[in-house]
């Protein structure tokens, strides 16, 4: 499914295809942990769902700085 969300880190709408169905987000709306409504997506995925930020950004925001 394609999810389209703003990040809430850049103000960037971004848009993900998605491995998920209608009723798995219905779930999470309706107040299910994301991880049990969607036990099938990646961490990242489940992220952008939440929060709009892709995987770039939250390594780019993120990521530790090695000196």
């Amino acid at each position: 499914m394609q999810i389209t969300k703003q990040c809430m880190l850049t103000g960037d709408t971004n848009t993900m295809d998605i491995p998920v169905t209608q009723d798995q987000l219905d779930d999470w709306t309706n107040g299910m942990l994301i991880q049990e409504a969607m036990p099938n997506l990646t961490a990242e995925d489940r992220e952008f769902i939440m929060t709009g930020t892709t995987p770039e950004v939250w390594t780019k925001n993120f990521s530790e700085v090695e000196e």
